[in-house]
């Protein structure tokens, strides 16, 4: 008789990882998931959360779970998390209204109403709140008594179409897109006057250049970690059937301009019954360089939030119920996922930082 052998010791750790193998595709491919007050708990790990490639699998945390904070927006958008106040901003632009969550007891707020249909939002090295607003066409930053100081409303004497997401660099800069969207809640779509573009604004003097208007509608932008690069979403289309649906990465030259502008990533995904191709919307890089892209339009098995590592492999994916619009990463040590979703707010732990620090 052959002598027994020793099982393995199995420990929390040890579990968890070993659940964190490649798991393909969630259970919610054919079903909707439930975050009603009489949903079932989640067990852990959390399925919605999937591992694409093993280079994932350390960024997601065994004992985390997909948490919808608040809901019953008409379409959320633009989540900033301010450190100084350890809340989050976002707004729901149909309804006019920039909310704030507390980090301390959850309490949700309005901010500011009326917002002027607010979208991106970001925080300045200073901590000041950068807004890009739709109705108004501007680019306007929250003074700390209060005041609103309008950054951007115009090119070349014309109205900025409406302005969409906001980042800042280390130099102060602060680098928007334009794409121009609207809807029939804010008073009907846009009429563009000028070409879809990306801009930046100097801290220094104020002045404000085009960076690049090679992108048919760049919608969400992020810098690298080391601020060497530049990725924006491409959502042209929604209005241009020529457009592609991809992440363009550029690289920045000085700290002021953008050259070199090549695809990043494709939108498109092999399903079980199909390949399809939804929109990336807003994204945000963490401190090894992943993106993470708020995107949708597709269904079940799609929309959420999908990540890319550095060489553009889709490694990984958030499920969620609803459209992501767009996410950043916040809590004072960075490292909880903020996702405003069609009507919806979730948030998740993840075992990586946000590079930035909005």
């Amino acid at each position: 008789m052959e002598p027994a052998k020793k099982l393995p010791i199995l420990t929390r750790r040890s579990f968890i990882a070993s659940t964190m193998a490649v798991s393909g595709v969630s259970r919610v491919l054919g079903q909707q998931r439930d975050y009603g007050q009489s949903a079932p708990p989640v067990r852990y790990p959390d399925q919605d959360i999937v591992v694409l490639s093993r280079r994932f699998a350390k960024y997601k945390v065994g004992s985390a779970s997909i948490q919808r904070l608040h809901t019953g927006m008409m379409w959320a958008e633009g989540p900033a998390w301010s450190n100084m106040g350890r809340y989050l901003i976002w707004n729901d632009i149909p309804n006019n209204t920039k909310h704030r969550w507390l980090a301390d007891d959850g309490h949700v707020s309005v901010f500011q109403h009326p917002s002027n249909n607010g979208n991106g939002n970001t925080f300045d090295w200073q901590g000041r709140l950068i807004s890009c607003e739709n109705t108004t066409h501007r680019v306007v930053r929250h003074e700390h008594d209060g005041t609103v100081t309008i950054l951007a409303e115009q090119w070349q004497g014309k109205p900025l179409n409406e302005p969409n997401d906001v980042v800042v660099h280390p130099d102060g800069g602060i680098w928007f897109t334009d794409p121009g969207y609207g809807s029939l809640y804010e008073g009907g779509e846009v009429k563009r006057s000028i070409k879809e573009a990306v801009y930046r604004i100097d801290s220094r003097t104020g002045k404000m250049d085009m960076v690049t208007d090679a992108m048919f509608k760049p919608n969400g932008l992020c810098f690298s970690p080391d601020y060497k690069k530049l990725y924006i979403a491409e959502t042209g289309a929604s209005h241009y059937p020529e457009s592609p649906q991809n992440i363009m990465v550029f690289d920045v030259v000085d700290g002021e301009k953008l050259r070199g502008g090549r695809e990043f990533v494709s939108m498109k995904l092999k399903m079980k019954n199909g390949e399809f191709a939804g929109f990336a919307d807003g994204i945000r890089a963490d401190v090894d360089g992943n993106i993470w892209a708020g995107a949708g339009w597709v269904g079940p098995g799609y929309d959420g939030v999908h990540i890319f590592a550095q060489d553009g492999e889709r490694i990984g994916q958030i499920l969620l119920p609803e459209i992501c619009a767009n996410l950043c990463f916040g809590g004072p040590k960075r490292n909880r996922l903020f996702m405003t979703a069609s009507q919806s707010l979730y948030s998740l732990y993840v075992e990586t930082q946000g590079a930035h620090i909005a």
